[in-house]
């Protein structure tokens, strides 16, 4: 120690007093440690967080796409049902017309017929000849036969002498029959039975020999 100057160190005690300071510059010098652990921490959950994010957009995006689809198809389904609905509808009216007007080509042609019985009928009370009378029914009895079979409406023949079937016939009522060999035969015709296009419309109303 120098006695001149007390506060003077010498060389000796220099090197104590720095590894004294540098001590205590190191005991009072914040420490690295935490901070860095925090920042892992974060970058860790970040990094956790991340994934879980991804998947969630990707959950969105489906989500929007199922209902962007749900949609189409019920947009469609309206459609169709308002599409069927339409025809429904129209086809009924169409049925409920058809019913209605099914005959009309038929009176058509029959009202020529018609007009031709008016017309006799008017005619009848100037007329004295009754053999004319008898021949102008005749005429109008042919046309309207005419226009009838024009329409696929045939009569049957007349079966008088014939077996009995029960696909032409309809049996009204049983009568001895005249003739042994009438039994169980149609001895006489009270109706005339009709077919349209080959189909019976009117069964033959007949009476059966027994």
């Amino acid at each position: 120690m120098d006695l001149r100057n007390p506060f003077r160190r010498t060389p000796k005690e220099k090197p104590a007093m720095e590894n004294e300071t540098v001590k205590n510059e190191t005991n009072h010098a914040p420490n690295p440690e935490p901070a860095a652990n925090e920042a892992a921490a974060t970058a860790t959950a970040d990094t956790a967080s991340a994934p879980e994010r991804t998947e969630a957009e990707t959950l969105k995006g489906e989500l929007d796409l199922l209902r962007a689809e749900h949609q189409a198809v019920h947009d469609k389904h309206i459609r169709l049902f308002a599409e069927f609905d339409n025809f429904r509808k129209r086809t009924a009216k169409e049925r409920l017309e058809l019913m209605q007007y099914a005959g009309e080509n038929t009176l058509n042609a029959v009202l020529p017929v018609l007009d031709d019985m008016d017309r006799a009928i008017a005619n009848n009370d100037k007329v004295d000849d009754i053999n004319a009378i008898r021949e102008g029914f005749k005429l109008i009895h042919q046309k309207m036969m005419h226009v009838l079979a024009a329409q696929g409406l045939k009569p049957m023949p007349d079966a008088r002498g014939e077996a009995f079937d029960t696909d032409r016939h309809e049996a009204i009522t049983k009568a001895p029959a005249p003739a042994p060999d009438l039994k169980g035969k149609v001895i006489d015709v009270i109706e005339k039975g009709y077919t349209l296009h080959d189909k019976v419309i009117r069964y033959a109303k007949v009476v059966v020999g027994e």
